[in-house]
């Protein structure tokens, strides 16, 4: 592998734009996302650690998500920021594979949790009285690690496969991170294998999840259309359709960058495609999955009282 690139150092990351007077309005506008993603998923987390309501499979995963979300998010959004203000928006070697090691971690982690949770829905809604002995803390448990088993194994195949091409040309990246996709146009090597593998893996990791996700949502929305409660119906078909379009939305952009030989790439297009499913997404899941969730507010309004009750003491000690 070090053989490969010895003749490049860096690469050169062009970023969303190579227009200076969107530099500063992008660099405020992400700025501010990456603020709402970091408070969000770390305010979730938090909050289902500390609530003993929230101990439960659905919020163990989802405190899992929030994790993935922060990690996903960091990975890449603070060296895109430094590039907004910078003049010199290089990465090293060593950086954009380890950049592109978490990326694939994640990326890959986050599809996994989306089919646990989708299949923890379809568990306790339509098989509620034998929930609890399917989503056991042991089996909870097996289903994370095992999601990070496979995501960590994809994520070194695809490190070792991209670079042990040789990079002996250009070392500008036209994207905002490293990705497989614009590394293998700057190949000066034969990529038709690693457009193969990315394929075949791709294609088997979603085989494996997006089934179980849809299946298991066509089996929720059949068992709440038989709901006799019209709120009910009303309340549970807003929850699972918020959490089937970011579903929809995280495959769908997927789909258009990975699924396709790399002679139809259209960088310019990707680069503004993988905003959603890289900043985004990660912005909005705790919104989708909590902020709309009846449990959470509860937590949230139970932990504002202790607060209050908490400064109220203090207040009245003082005084």
């Amino acid at each position: 592998m070090e053989e490969n690139y010895t003749s490049i150092t860096e690469f050169i990351l062009l970023g969303l734009t190579e227009d200076q007077q969107l530099q500063i309005p992008l660099f405020i506008v992400f700025l501010l996302t990456y603020t709402i993603t970091i408070v969000g998923n770390a305010s979730i987390t938090a909050l289902i650690m500390i609530s003993p309501r929230l101990h439960i499979p659905m919020y163990f995963f989802l405190s899992n998500l929030s994790f993935v979300d922060l990690c996903y998010s960091t990975n890449i959004t603070p060296n895109m920021l430094v590039n907004f203000l910078s003049k010199k928006k290089t990465i090293s070697v060593p950086g954009c594979i380890t950049q592109l090691l978490l990326y694939s971690w994640m990326g890959i982690l986050q599809i996994f949790l989306l089919a646990i949770m989708a299949y923890d829905r379809y568990a306790a809604i339509c098989n509620p009285l034998l929930y609890t002995a399917i989503m056991t803390k042991e089996a909870c448990t097996a289903l994370v690690l095992g999601a990070h088993t496979i995501a960590i194994l994809n994520a070194i195949l695809n490190v070792c496969c991209t670079f042990r091409l040789s990079f002996c040309g250009s070392n500008i990246i036209m994207h905002y991170y490293c990705d497989v996709p614009p590394l293998l146009k700057l190949s000066c090597s034969d990529t038709s294998l690693n457009e193969a593998v990315l394929v075949f893996v791709s294609g088997s990791l979603c085989i494996m999840t997006l089934p179980m996700i849809i299946t298991s949502y066509t089996h929720i929305i059949s068992a709440i259309i038989r709901i006799g409660s019209s709120e009910g119906r009303k309340r549970a078909f807003s929850t699972c359709s918020a959490h089937f379009i970011s579903v929809t939305i995280f495959f769908g952009t997927l789909f258009s960058i990975y699924l396709r030989p790399s002679s139809s790439y259209a960088m310019d297009q990707d680069r503004v495609t993988s905003v959603i499913y890289t900043i985004i997404i990660p912005m909005i899941n705790p919104m989708i999955y909590s902020l709309r969730n009846n449990e959470v507010k509860e937590a949230l309004k139970n932990i504002k009282g202790h607060v209050v009750l908490i400064f109220s003491k203090q207040h009245n000690f003082s005084c």
